[in-house]
């Protein structure tokens, strides 16, 4: 049955916000949660309108706008219609297919619906006002110390920001990819994640790279090689250290921190710090998200797997995984650490995401920087 022949069902969404993003997390926000409701999720939306009295800030070409929507429904979009109107605020009427019977397929232990709960992070229920709380402390963080917005190639999204201890004329550095399923989020929104590492004396760069589906993920890891290279090449130039490389990621970042261990044209890395990562990609072909990457290609998604790539010998490499964490993603690490013959991936305390305020104070600092020395 073609998408015009399907039936359609309806959600509407308000929001009286005037910031634009806020806007949008209120409004998204609430048409996600219609889609689970009705046992839905966001491939299956047909088409969006937003009305709103101030079409201009919530066209799709601003980024702050395009960032907004990614934080709800990722590389996932319909056809969406922007419809100027009188009345104040944010109206958005969706317009979703019905969710459909899943096949009997079993993959690593679990039917699709509990690997995609499994492989869901997003459903934790703080999640809108964690990203916001992100938001606001990432921004706040940049603005206190003056990060150095450089770019480190021609696209849009090839940008880094870089933060420097107070003081030093050849700080270590410490690469930190952000997460978001290769899909959403940026360097901003994970800046207040730099404190610990600062405090102890390294600089901390965080690259952006172009989100899926837009950009294929081949091309996001590219990217992240480049970010390196930029930084080795330009260490002298920004008081940095370029024998003391050291490279972390979170989530998607994880995956593209590993790959990134394993590229051939990779500069040398002292160590790695490999966060909640995915490092097996072939479980997610079969759930939509996957689908939306191209993982489906079971070829491709072994190819971009760092579990198919040899150990890097010359990195120190650690691992660590939230307590609250699904299985799934504990087995991610668990089974790339036993691979590469590491030690076994670090419990820290929160779920996926509030895992990172490790970083700033804890057992996950530790670790960081215990890796980084070498001791």
């Amino acid at each position: 049955m073609s998408a015009s022949e399907t039936e359609l069902h309806a959600i509407v969404a308000h929001s009286i916000e005037s910031d634009p993003v806020e806007a949008l997390r209120d409004a998204l926000g609430d048409i996600l949660a219609g889609l689970i409701a009705a046992g839905c999720g966001p491939h299956n939306l047909h088409e969006m309108v937003w009305e709103t009295d101030r079409p201009e800030a919530f066209h799709l070409s601003r980024h702050t706008v395009e960032l907004a929507y990614r934080e709800t429904f990722a590389g996932c979009r319909p056809s969406i219609r922007l419809v100027p109107r009188s009345e104040a605020g944010l109206t958005i009427r969706a317009r979703h297919a019905a969710a459909q019977p899943l096949p009997d397929t079993l993959v690593d232990g679990y039917g699709l619906r509990e690997l995609g709960r499994q492989y869901s992070p997003r459903l934790q229920a703080d999640m809108k006002a964690l990203f916001r709380q992100w938001s606001r402390d990432g921004e706040a963080f940049r603005a206190r110390h003056g990060a150095a917005d450089l770019a480190y190639g021609p696209g849009r999204f090839e940008t880094l920001d870089l933060y420097r201890p107070a003081g030093a004329t050849r700080a270590p550095i410490f690469v930190f990819i952000h997460g978001g399923y290769w899909q959403a989020s940026d360097k901003v929104q994970h800046a207040q994640f730099a404190q610990g590492l600062l405090d102890a004396g390294y600089a901390v760069a965080m690259p952006n790279y172009g989100l899926a589906p837009d950009t294929p993920l081949e091309t996001s890891l590219v990217q992240s090689v480049a970010a390196l290279n930029f930084l080795v090449r330009e260490a002298d130039a920004l008081g940095l250290d370029a024998d003391s490389l050291h490279v972390s990621g979170h989530s998607a970042g994880g995956h593209l921190a590993a790959m990134a261990l394993c590229a051939s044209d990779a500069p040398p890395i002292a160590s790695a710090l490999l966060l909640s990562g995915l490092y097996h990609l072939n479980p997610l072909g079969h759930l939509p998200l996957g689908r939306l990457l191209g993982l489906d290609d079971a070829a491709r998604a072994a190819r971009l797997s760092p579990i198919a790539q040899p150990r890097p010998q010359a990195t120190r490499i650690a691992f660590a995984v939230g307590e609250g964490e699904s299985d799934a993603f504990k087995a991610q690490s668990a089974a790339l650490a036993a691979t590469w013959q590491t030690p076994a991936p670090l419990i820290c305390p929160g779920h996926h995401f509030g895992m990172l305020e490790g970083l700033n104070g804890g057992a996950l600092l530790d670790l960081a920087l215990r890796n980084a020395e070498g001791s």
